[in-house]
Formats: structure tokens, C-alpha cells, sequence
């Protein structure tokens, strides 16, 4: 199908409210193409753009992208350099047109782990989007899933001990309260490019009940009809959370 018969075969009605994707592949796309990693790096900040955009025009909310996991720091330095150097200037770049859009931009992850003028660059860029409300970009960056619960497991034991909470007060809804996406809902469809079919310590909470879309495409060529398909796939199976058919046809 194409580009324009996918978004009309969209029912804009069931919509996911959160696409999460694990943007993989940059560094073959590149080796493909006899080039040095960071080239597939550069090439993939087009397919942030196309992938934002056809989220927008989809109706989706929040758009998650996982750009740097935690375990990214364990890359080469001259890789991991070049990174944060290209965040910073994409960021710079692109703040005008995320305004123009009204994206508001957001981030998870150990920011405090980042360097001082990446930090500085994202947290200015979020505060200037902050009122925006077309749709909420969400970086995962420095971030790990397992890391995230440790922290929010700290942070709530530190409260049993002060006394400020019983533990047996403990629950589902608490624990989300002290995670990274404390104000983003979960996830409904997790989309992973370049073949590869696990997640990579990505949102283990906030995914129990997430649709997984696996598709082949290196990140560098992951666009607009990309992401339709993957919606249009998403909205052809049936949610059911614990219940059967039955109860959601009712």
C-alpha cells in the first residue's frame, strides 16, 4: 500500500495514545554503505523527523524514542563523543520547528549522567517547548529500564523508613508514581527496526501490556509509511489485557 492508502486506511478513533520505538540499525545502515558508524547516526536524526511528523498526523500523542541507553556509554569514546555532539546540534536545529509544530519535548533516563552542555541544550529546550500541546516527544536518554526500577525501589524504601508511607501501601500505582515516565502513560505499541526482536532493557514496566511490532528496516530507512503500517498492523489485533474476546466486544 502506499503512503496516502495507509493513513486512509487509519481509524484515526483507535489510535495508539503512546508509540515507543527502538530506533536500531544505524551503524549497519552505515557499514552497508562503507561509511563510519556516526554517518548512519546522522542519517537517522530524518527518520526522527519523518517518524515525528507522521506520528502528529496519526493523532498519537507521545512519541518515546529510545536514543542512548545506558549501556551505550560502553561505546567507543570517539562514538559516544559524537553522539552527544549530535544531539546537541539536532536539538539546536530543530527547536524552532518543534515550537512551529507544537511539540513539547521530554526526557527520561539518568540526565545527570549526561554531559554538561547536553544537559544544558535538552533541559533549555524543554522548558522552551513546555507549553506546547500537539504532541509530547519523549528522549530516552542515559536510560535503563532496570536502573530506573532500582531507583524508584530507593526512593520508595526511603519513604517506608521515614515513615511517610507503610509498605503494605505499596503498589502498582505508587511505584509509577517514582519512575522516569511518572507523567507519560504507558506505551501501547513498541516498534523495533533492523530485525532484531527484544527489547534492550526498555520500559520493562511500562510495557506489560504493550503491542510489539518487530520490522526489518534499518533505523536510516524507517519513514512515514513505515510508521503507518506498523499503526495499521497495531490496530488489526485485538487488546484484550486479561479478558477474552467476549468481554471486549460487549
Amino acid at each position: 500500500m502506499s503512503e496516502v492508502s495507509l493513513i486512509h486506511a487509519i481509524d484515526k478513533s483507535r489510535v495508539p495514545k503512546h508509540v515507543a520505538i527502538i530506533m536500531d540499525g544505524n551503524g549497519r545502515w552505515a557499514k552497508n554503505k562503507g561509511e563510519h558508524r556516526i554517518f548512519g547516526h546522522m542519517n537517522g536524526v530524518e527518520s526522527v523527523r519523518n517518524t515525528l511528523v507522521a506520528a502528529t498526523e496519526t493523532g498519537v500523542e507521545y512519541l518515546t524514542l529510545y536514543a542512548f541507553s545506558a549501556e551505550n556509554w560502553n561505546r567507543p569514546k570517539e562514538e559516544v563523543d559524537a553522539l552527544m555532539d549530535l544531539l546537541v546540534t539536532t536539538l539546536v536545529q530543530e527547536l524552532t520547528k518543534l515550537n512551529e509544530n507544537g511539540v513539547r519535548l521530554k526526557a527520561i533516563g539518568s540526565l545527570d549522567t549526561l554531559p554538561p552542555n547536553c544537559a544544558k541544550t535538552l533541559e533549555e529546550a524543554i522548558e522552551r517547548t513546555k507549553n506546547n500541546t500537539q504532541v509530547t516527544l519523549v528522549l530516552a536518554l542515559s536510560y535503563g529500564a532496570r536502573n530506573e526500577i532500582v531507583e524508584a525501589t530507593k526512593r520508595i524504601s526511603k519513604l517506608v523508613k521515614q515513615g511517610v508511607i507503610d509498605a503494605d501501601a505499596i503498589d502498582d500505582a505508587l511505584i509509577e508514581k517514582h519512575l522516569f515516565t511518572a507523567s507519560i502513560p504507558d506505551p501501547d505499541l513498541i516498534i523495533r527496526t533492523s530485525g532484531e526482536e527484544r527489547i534492550s532493557n526498555f520500559l520493562l514496566w511500562q510495557c506489560a501490556y504493550a503491542e510489539f511490532y518487530f520490522v526489518k528496516t534499518l533505523w536510516p530507512d524507517f519513514n512515514k509509511e513505515a510508521f503507518f503500517k506498523a499503526i495499521v498492523e497495531y490496530q488489526s489485533r485485538e487488546r484484550r489485557f486479561g479478558k477474552i474476546s467476549e468481554q471486549i466486544s460487549s
